[in-house]
């Protein structure tokens, strides 16, 4: 593999392009603030403008959410897993038909596997701009995005509206939804019933990993945070793996399928026979398959890393032992 093929693998955090427009609560105040980045896979955008960094199917998707304090993700919900990480910043995560059956606080390096079929949102409670990873489970994402009624009611006070296709029209720009399409219905009260309501006892001691936690197991391997043996128990079509400065020695192997590679803290150097890079915190690297690595931190000091590794379970929802 030469040196261009390897760049189209590489997304550095500076380089990432973001979309202000992705999603229909775009215009709402609250969250008119908010940069989507689609860095591997289409991900779940309802804007055909959004750029995609790296187009190759994983079996999943690589996305982020960039927030300036006291931005709001608006409540929605996914088909398939919805994972992220604290890359920068401090946020409340809330779920429920309304937002209010739970809520967990997350910083820097916790993870959170936010069980499929329950609304969700999330807000930057921090004093600086944050960002999270996204990993989204399935090439295509579970098919996009199901938001609670009040926020296509709303989007409609601002002009946006919303295909059955799920792509955004803004109808003071003139747009219309063509005419074979019609707008996306909003969920009766008989469908809301069947979206789960769970407490935040339910859901923080099963779904989120803490930063500090996951560096101490990680004292002599990598860390499985979510998979069948994860931390965290859970299927979605991919493992996710924690390494520190501590375990880097123990990650090893070829794996058939492409791997993806984003450092929280440190900064990383991978080497193989295809490749000799320094990976910054917040660049994402997609190895490719039936390659040998070698991974390890290139100075002493505080240094993890997150790998996500493809399965071959079937992306759907949460599985819950």
């Amino acid at each position: 593999m030469n040196e261009l093929n390897i760049k189209s693998r590489l997304v550095r955090y500076g380089e990432l392009i973001p979309c202000k427009t992705a999603f229909i609560d775009t215009h709402t105040p609250g969250s008119n603030q908010k940069e989507n980045f689609t860095i591997i896979g289409s991900g779940v955008s309802e804007n055909p403008e959004q750029h995609v960094h790296i187009n190759i199917p994983h079996g999943f998707n690589i996305g982020a959410a960039g927030q300036s304090p006291k931005c709001n993700n608006s409540l929605h919900s996914h088909r398939t897993a919805e994972v992220f990480f604290v890359l920068s910043g401090r946020w409340r995560f809330f779920w429920g038909r309304h937002g209010n059956a739970g809520e967990v606080t997350l910083e820097k390096g916790d993870i959170f596997n936010i069980p499929t079929g329950i609304f969700r949102g999330f807000e930057n409670i921090g004093d600086n701009y944050g960002m999270l990873m996204a990993i989204l489970g399935g090439d295509d994402a579970g098919g996009g995005v199901i938001w609670a009624p009040e926020v296509l009611l709303e989007a409609q006070k601002h002009g946006l509206v919303l295909s059955e296709k799920g792509k955004i029209y803004n109808t003071l720009k003139g747009q219309k939804i063509p005419y074979n399409e019609n707008s996306m219905e909003i969920l009766t009260e008989e469908e809301l019933k069947e979206f789960p309501e769970y407490t935040t006892g339910e859901v923080v001691p099963y779904y989120v990993a803490r930063y500090l936690d996951l560096h101490s197991l990680s004292y002599d391997k990598p860390c499985n945070v979510i998979g069948e043996n994860g931390k965290i128990f859970d299927k979605p079509g991919f493992d996710v793996e924690f390494i520190s400065e501590r375990s880097f020695k123990k990650d090893n192997g070829i794996y058939n399928k492409d791997i993806v590679l984003i450092p929280v803290e440190g900064y990383w150097r991978i080497k193989s026979k295809i490749c000799d890079l320094i990976l910054n915190p917040g660049d994402t690297f997609s190895l490719p398959k039936n390659n040998k690595y070698s991974l390890e931190p290139t100075k002493p000091g505080m240094a993890t890393i997150y790998k996500v590794i493809p399965t071959d379970d079937m992306p759907g929802s949460t599985h819950r032992k």
